[in-house]
């Protein structure tokens, strides 16, 4: 496992995610990353220190990344799918082997594992903004977890707003829901159990 060091932001990662958010800001969601009350909160939630595999649904420039990565275990992997290639090439320089970046769709999650060989996940992370993409589309990202998690896997998923919450129940049934205001925008976060 690197040394906690090596999980730093690339010095123009911070860069890299304002204007990532200035040139697709319906893809991004943000204008700032989550903030480190936010990262603990859904490392507790999803409770990786426990999981073999694990996916992030739009990583970003991985803020979250690197706080599971610190919380996983050293046989544990993480893929990381992201669909701006510029945040795939910053994940790739991390220095973990335990990080699989993937350029590629958030409804293609099976097909995302199959390429590396990798078995169902035990969680499923979402922080891409359902609130700005049609809702057909968030409910086909939604399907395509379900039906990459096995019994039990757990889907969490870190938003402004509950466009996620209505679009899950109709796939997973209804949320349970915490919210931390030490983020800026304050983030809700929902929990599926499969």
């Amino acid at each position: 496992m690197p040394a906690p060091n090596s999980l730093r932001l690339q010095p123009d990662s911070r860069f890299a995610f304002l204007q990532g958010f200035l040139k697709r800001p319906r893809e991004v969601g943000s204008i700032i990353p989550s903030s480190r009350f936010l990262e603990r909160r859904i490392v507790r939630s999803a409770g990786v220190e426990d999981t073999g595999i694990i996916v992030e649904l739009g990583p970003g420039t991985g803020g979250t990344t690197r706080a599971l990565l610190r919380a996983m275990k050293p046989t544990s992997k993480l893929l990381a799918i992201e669909i701006n290639p510029r945040f795939v090439d910053l994940l790739a320089n991390s220095g973990d082997p335990r990080l699989i970046p993937h350029h590629g769709s958030a409804d293609a999650i099976e097909e995302a594992l199959g390429t590396y060989d990798l078995p169902s996940p035990d969680v499923v992370l979402s922080g891409i903004p359902f609130s700005t993409m049609p809702p057909q589309i968030g409910l086909e990202i939604i399907r395509s977890v379900y039906d990459a998690l096995p019994p039990g896997g757990v889907f969490l998923a870190y938003q402004l707003r509950d466009r996620v919450e209505i679009l899950g129940r109709k796939v997973f049934g209804p949320a349970s829901k915490q919210i931390e205001i030490r983020n800026v925008p304050p983030m809700r976060l929902y929990r599926w159990v499969k």
